[in-house]
C-alpha cells in the first residue's frame, strides 16, 4: 500500500509541477500583454477546486491530472457567448488575445515550452551544483573485430579514449550513445576521434556502417552494436584530500592533476592505486600539473590494512571536483539544449521509421518512472523531472494543431497570407490535431500496457 501511494503521489507531483510551469509561462506573458485570462486550470475535466484573484481570473484544479490550460478571452468567444462581456471591464474587452500583434500572440504561445526549458535548466544546474563532477572518460575495453569495420588502415585499440564523434567533443560519456542514436538509419562513415596513451595527437578512425541501428534492440546499446564496449575511468584530478594525510602533507592541492608516481605513468585515477598499493611507507617523487604548470614533489606514501589483512600504500585523496555556480549553470544550459535537439531528431527518426516507437511512454510508464526515481532519492526524481520537462517543451513545439507549435504554425501562415485561414478550414485542422494527439496518447498507453505482458 505504501509503495502504491509513493507511485501515485510522485506521479501527481511530477505532472503537477510540469503542467503548472508550462501553463504559467502562457499565463505570465498573457498578463504582460494585458490579455485577460478567464481560467488557469491544472488538470482537465470537471473543476474540483477554484478561486478567483483580484483580476477576475479563476485558478482551478480539475479532476484529470493529464494536462492543463489557460483560457484567454478571444473575439470569437465574445461573439459566441456575448454574456461573458458582462463579467469584463471595457479594457479587458478591448484586449482580447486575437486583437494583439502577431509577435505578442507568438510569444504567449511559445512561453509555455520556454518555461519548461527554463525549468530544466534550473533543475540540471541545481543537480550539477550539488554533485561532484566525476571527470570520467569512456575508454575502449573490448573490440569485436567481426562487427566493426574501419576504413583504410585505421584501427581502434583497447585503452583508447573516445574524445569526439564526427567532430562533436564528448564531454560526458553518457552522450556517446545519445549521439550515436542520432545516426540511426545512416549509411556511411562515423568518425571517431580517439586519445591514445603515450600519443599526443588524436587518432581519427572512420567506422563504416550500413543502415546503422536498424532495430530497437540495437538502439538500446548503439556502441555495442558498433562492436565496442567501454569502461568509465576517472581522470586523476584531485577532488579532496584527507587532512594531514600523505598527499596533504606533501603539499598537493585540490584540482592538481597527477601524471606520474615514482616511475609509473598515471593516465586515470584507477592507475594510482596500482602505483602506490605495493609501496607502503616508501618515499617517491610525484609529478603533477597545477594550473598548467609542471611540479614535482617528494611524498611519503602512507599505509593501511586491506580486507585481507595486507598492508598497502595510500595517498589520502579522492576524485571528483566541485563545480562553481557558473559552471553548473553553463552545463545546465548545454544539457537542456543538447537533449532538446536530440529529442527533435529522435521524433523525426520515429516518423521516418529509422527509430522504434517502443520507448514512447504514456501515463502508466511515467507513473512507473516517477515512483522508481522517487524511491531512489530526491536528485534522481528531479533529474527525471528535467528530462520530462524537455520532452513536454519539445512535444508542444511540434506543428500539430491544438499544441503550441500548431498555434505558432497557424500564426506563421496568417503572417504570410495577411489574414487568418477561413474558420471552416481552421476547424478541420483543429479536429485533425485532436485526433492525432488522441491517437498518440492511445499508442503510448498501449506501449505501457504491452510492457507488462
Amino acid at each position: 500500500m505504501t509503495t502504491t501511494l509513493i507511485y501515485i503521489g510522485s506521479f501527481i507531483a511530477l505532472l503537477g509541477v510540469l503542467i503548472t510551469i508550462h501553463e504559467y509561462g502562457h499565463f505570465i506573458f498573457a498578463r504582460i500583454f494585458k490579455v485577460h485570462v478567464q481560467r488557469f486550470s491544472i488538470g482537465m475535466g470537471p473543476v474540483i477546486y477554484k478561486r478567483l484573484d483580484k483580476y477576475g481570473t479563476e485558478f482551478a484544479i480539475s479532476a484529470f491530472p493529464l494536462g492543463g490550460y489557460v483560457s484567454m478571452i478571444t473575439n470569437k468567444l465574445l461573439e459566441v457567448e456575448p454574456e461573458v462581456k458582462e463579467q469584463l471591464t471595457e479594457e479587458q474587452i478591448q484586449n482580447t488575445f486575437d486583437s494583439k500583434p502577431k509577435w505578442q500572440r507568438a510569444l504567449i504561445m511559445f512561453a509555455g515550452p520556454l518555461a519548461n526549458f527554463l525549468l530544466s535548466i534550473f533543475i540540471f544546474s541545481l543537480i550539477f551544483l550539488n554533485t561532484p563532477d566525476p571527470q570520467t572518460k569512456a575508454v575502449i575495453k573490448t573490440i569485436d573485430s567481426s562487427i566493426i569495420m574501419s576504413s583504410k588502415d585505421e584501427f581502434i585499440l583497447p585503452g583508447d579514449e573516445i574524445y569526439a564523434i564526427n567532430s562533436l567533443t564528448i564531454s560526458d560519456p553518457k552522450d556517446i550513445n545519445l549521439e550515436l542514436l542520432s545516426y540511426a538509419g545512416y549509411t556511411g562513415a562515423i568518425n571517431l576521434s580517439l586519445k591514445r596513451p603515450e600519443i599526443d595527437d588524436l587518432v581519427n578512425v572512420a567506422v563504416l556502417v550500413k543502415d546503422f541501428l536498424p532495430t530497437s534492440e540495437s538502439q538500446s546499446n548503439p556502441l555495442q552494436y558498433m562492436g565496442l564496449s567501454t569502461e568509465y575511468k576517472m581522470k586523476p584530478i584531485i577532488g579532496s584530500l584527507v587532512k594531514s594525510g600523505p598527499a596533504d602533507a606533501a603539499g598537493l592541492k585540490n584540482n592538481d592533476v597527477i601524471s606520474k608516481i615514482g616511475n609509473k605513468k598515471i593516465n586515470y585515477a584507477s592507475d594510482i592505486r596500482a602505483a602506490v598499493s605495493s609501496i607502503p611507507n616508501q618515499n617517491v617523487l610525484i609529478d603533477i600539473y597545477r594550473d598548467g604548470d609542471f611540479i614535482q614533489l617528494p611524498i611519503s606514501i602512507g599505509s593501511s590494512i586491506d580486507e585481507n589483512g595486507k598492508e598497502i600504500g595510500i595517498l589520502g585523496i579522492s576524485f571528483g571536483t566541485n563545480r562553481t555556480f557558473f559552471q553548473s549553470m553553463s552545463k545546465g544550459v548545454y544539457e537542456t539544449y543538447n537533449l532538446s535537439v536530440k529529442t527533435f531528431q529522435f521524433i523525426g527518426k520515429m516518423v521516418t521509421g529509422n527509430m522504434g516507437t517502443e520507448n514512447l511512454s504514456g501515463p502508466i510508464g511515467i507513473a512507473q518512472m516517477a515512483g522508481n526515481t522517487a524511491q531512489a532519492g530526491f536528485l534522481p526524481f528531479m533529474y527525471l523531472m528535467a528530462l520530462l520537462s524537455i520532452s513536454l517543451g519539445v512535444l508542444n513545439l511540434l506543428p500539430i494543431p491544438v499544441l503550441d507549435g500548431g498555434q505558432l504554425t497557424l500564426l506563421g501562415i496568417e503572417a504570410i497570407r495577411g489574414k487568418p485561414l477561413p474558420e471552416k478550414v481552421e476547424n478541420y485542422i483543429y479536429t485533425g490535431g485532436v485526433l492525432m494527439v488522441g491517437a498518440l496518447m492511445i499508442f503510448a498507453i498501449f506501449n505501457d500496457v504491452s510492457r507488462f505482458f
